[in-house]
């Protein structure tokens, strides 16, 4: 099978456990897109987090932002496909997570919405020393967050929940789950993410390949982690990385080297060159 387009998750999978892409991902990464494959970044970051590690790819890549709420190319300003939450539907899942005491994000494609001010150590936050100015996240606090919502109507897509208390971000994911209204997934042990109803990584991947005109047989996928299994249960390969729990290698056609042994590299060297 000639494969067209690959699929890539970021954390724990393109990304070393340092935040870095190694040598032997972007020469693997380059070789496939110069033989017309297409690249796309498959997220649950914001688009603009994405943006930048595509930028560093030095390739044309499509990206799949938010866990699927978000396509765009990353040079265009055209969105392919956007799913956002509206007011009413933020305002429900604040009513859950206000009586929990986790950290609480809402993300559009650009900002972070927060109702307590970031603590050192935030992810984007970080990430917004060592980026150029436009490729910067926007990090915005309100503690009326219900303002937010109507002032951004439409806007977010996503929100996230960030915990190391294991059994009460459990109990709130599950709490939020029972509301039937959103798609609820983690992309890493510490947390728990809600989108709108339906939304998942393997969902956006079927837009796209309707996008380009693609069947799923001509698609790998690979990633690490719960949110990744949609997708890696949609491809024609779906690819489990090696640092992937077991049910995610369990779910998958093949399973790779570790996000740190260029696992990402090795997969495309097997299946595409």
């Amino acid at each position: 099978m000639t494969f067209k387009l690959i699929c890539l998750d970021m954390d724990g999978t393109l990304l070393s456990d340092d935040k870095e892409v190694s040598d032997r991902n972007k020469s693997a990464i380059k070789a496939a897109h110069d033989r017309g494959v297409k690249i796309a970044i498959c997220t649950g970051r914001v688009f603009a987090s994405a943006k930048y590690y595509a930028h560093i790819l030095g390739i044309k890549a499509p990206i799949i932002a938010s866990n699927g709420a978000y396509i765009r190319e990353k040079d265009r300003d055209e969105v392919i496909y956007s799913s956002t939450l509206s007011a009413k539907e933020c305002k429900k899942i604040l009513e859950v997570t206000k009586n929990y005491d986790f950290k609480v994000y809402y993300n559009t494609f650009d900002t972070i919405i927060s109702s307590k001010p970031y603590p050192k150590g935030y992810t984007y936050l970080e990430m917004n020393n060592d980026v150029p100015e436009d490729m910067k996240i926007r990090l915005h606090v309100n503690a009326n967050l219900e303002e937010e919502f109507e002032k951004r109507n439409n806007e977010i897509l996503k929100a996230i929940c960030i915990s190391k208390d294991f059994d009460s971000l459990k109990k709130a994911k599950e709490d939020v789950m029972k509301l039937n209204d959103f798609e609820v997934v983690s992309s890493l042990g510490d947390n728990f993410e809600i989108m709108k109803k339906g939304i998942s990584k393997g969902s956006a991947v079927k837009v796209l390949a309707d996008f380009y005109g693609l069947s799923r047989d001509e698609i790998i996928c690979m990633g690490d982690g719960e949110n990744d299994l949609s997708m890696i249960e949609y491809a024609g390969l779906g690819i489990a990385m090696g640092n992937a729990p077991d049910y995610v290698k369990e779910k998958a056609n093949y399973v790779t080297d570790t996000n740190d042994k260029d696992g990402v590299a090795k997969a495309i060297e097997k299946f595409v060159l």
